[in-house]
């Protein structure tokens, strides 16, 4: 319930703010002596306020009340059958072959109305919920894709797993995975 109605706040606040900047300021400069400002713009200008408080208002209430964010998102696929570690050696099995580096990558971003609501969390404190979801999906798709190509290499393994993040522009970030895939001997 909250979600939807922080997620119309964040709707209202982006379509009145496109409104007032791509079409009420060109109106305004076009017709400037005219005093009266249209229906329309003041629908416009209470959609930006409207959202902004509504978002600000569900972000302090969901903190109020304790509720969790929702649910992490898993890391690996469950159908991979290849086996991820962060250690160079798999207990009681032996590495038989080195069979290279493998990596898998995404850019992920996040739409401005969830933006705002991460905005209005920055202000009042607390966990940047739409960021975490976020990287937590782009860190899935990543290893998803470096376990794909470990499988296509004949793997059962991808040792010394490292995670590398970077800001690409705004809020945009990539996610990096990358391992050594292996195969190993019968356990």
């Amino acid at each position: 319930m909250i979600r939807t109605l922080r997620l119309l706040g964040s709707l209202s606040f982006v379509l009145g703010l496109f409104t007032v900047v791509f079409v009420g300021v060109p109106w305004a400069i076009i017709v400037e002596d005219d005093p009266l400002v249209p229906l329309w713009l003041r629908v416009a200008v209470f959609g930006v306020l409207g959202g902004l408080l509504l978002v600000l208002l569900t972000v302090a209430l969901e903190q109020g009340i304790g509720s969790k964010p929702g649910e992490v998102p898993r890391l690996a696929s469950g159908d991979s059958r290849v086996l991820l570690l962060n250690s160079d050696a798999v207990p009681g099995r032996a590495v038989c072959e080195i069979l290279g580096l493998v990596q898998g990558h995404t850019v992920f971003a996040i739409w401005l109305g969830n933006d705002l609501s991460a905005l209005m969390r920055l202000i009042l404190g607390g966990e940047l919920t739409e960021y975490t979801e976020m990287m937590g999906r782009a860190r899935e798709l990543a290893t998803d894709r470096m376990a794909a190509l470990a499988e296509e290499k004949g793997a059962d393994a991808i040792i010394n797993v490292r995670y590398m993040t970077t800001g690409v522009v705004g809020t945009a970030s990539e996610l990096l995975v990358y391992g050594t895939a292996v195969k190993l001997t019968a356990a």
